[in-house]
């Protein structure tokens, strides 16, 4: 197996370090390590170019995680690419498992990572629109390249959980996704012991067009959307009561949830017509070859 490992990184300069000294130690010499970087403000470049273990640093401008994924992927020339979050430090066990997977004629492997959703959500297939969906960690997933050549990269279109929309499509493209808990990988989340607050406009848009994309116009879109709206609302308005929140921000909320999911459907519906192939990818890696704003190329 060649192996390339693509690093996503935002201004996390301290992690991002810790994650390749443990690509450096836990995987073989011969894999590639590209760094995608940006736009950070943090010193990441210099720390980066100092080291002789990085095989490329990809800067970019956009901070979109599937311009930056396919910002890696347009470097990498192994047989296997794998993408990576720079907060997360590798297992011991997480090549080998790659490769027992890659092995077994496997063409998607994800694992474990802390602060994750519940394993059994991306163990268990879904039954969608028809197709059984096995969502993955993109911060922590293997491909076979021709899947990804097959996908054409990730929808930039999606600023948020673009693995998602990626999970539909390979399953519409036939090819197989499981699951190894030794591919593990794990994070702490920094000094505050959380994450930032959603940017539920952002959510909700990448929600619906990813759905709208994969499904057209069905009335289980729209349904599922309601439903996840509904759900939220009501946890603003808990925290709302617990004074957690303001009355103001919840019904900016909302306002924000109510636009973006109709401009998310409207754009997933053009996008749709837009590309008629299993693939439904009219934003992909083929479209643009100006995301690298610079690249330092050691190979």
């Amino acid at each position: 197996m060649e192996l390339s490992v693509v690093v996503s990184t935002l201004n996390d300069r301290e992690r991002l370090l810790s994650s390749l000294d443990a690509l450096a130690e836990r995987t073989p010499p011969s894999t590639e390590i590209i760094v995608v970087n940006g736009p950070s403000s943090d010193g990441t470049t210099g720390a980066v170019r100092e080291r002789d273990d990085v095989d490329v640093l990809v800067e970019i401008s956009e901070r979109n995680e599937s311009v930056s994924r396919n910002a890696g992927l347009e470097q990498a020339t192994g047989d296997v690419v794998a993408f990576l979050d720079g907060e997360y430090a590798i297992d011991q066990s997480w090549y080998e498992a790659i490769d027992d997977q890659i092995d077994d004629e496997t063409n998607v492997v994800t694992g474990p990572v802390t602060g994750s959703p519940a394993v059994s959500e991306l163990k268990q297939p879904r039954e969608k629109g028809g197709q059984r969906i096995t969502h993955f960690h993109g911060d922590n997933v293997a491909f076979e390249r021709p899947v990804l050549e097959a996908l054409d990269g990730f929808d930039e279109y999606i600023g948020q959980e673009s693995e998602r929309d990626c999970a539909h499509r390979v399953a519409a493209l036939g090819f197989d996704v499981s699951w190894n808990a030794a591919m593990a990988a794990r994070c702490e989340f920094g000094t505050d012991g959380g994450r930032a607050d959603p940017d539920w406009g952002v959510t909700y848009r990448s929600m619906t067009y990813r759905l709208a994309k994969n499904y057209g116009p069905r009335p289980r879109v729209l349904t599922r959307t309601a439903k996840n709206a509904v759900h939220d609302g009501a946890a603003g308005a808990c925290q709302l009561a617990s004074g957690d929140a303001t009355p103001t921000g919840w019904v900016s909320d909302g306002t924000d949830v109510v636009r973006n999911a109709a401009r998310g459907f409207l754009d997933g519906l053009r996008a749709r017509y837009a590309d008629r192939s299993n693939r439904r990818n009219p934003n992909g890696l083929s479209k643009r070859h100006d995301r690298a704003v610079h690249v330092y190329d050691r190979r």
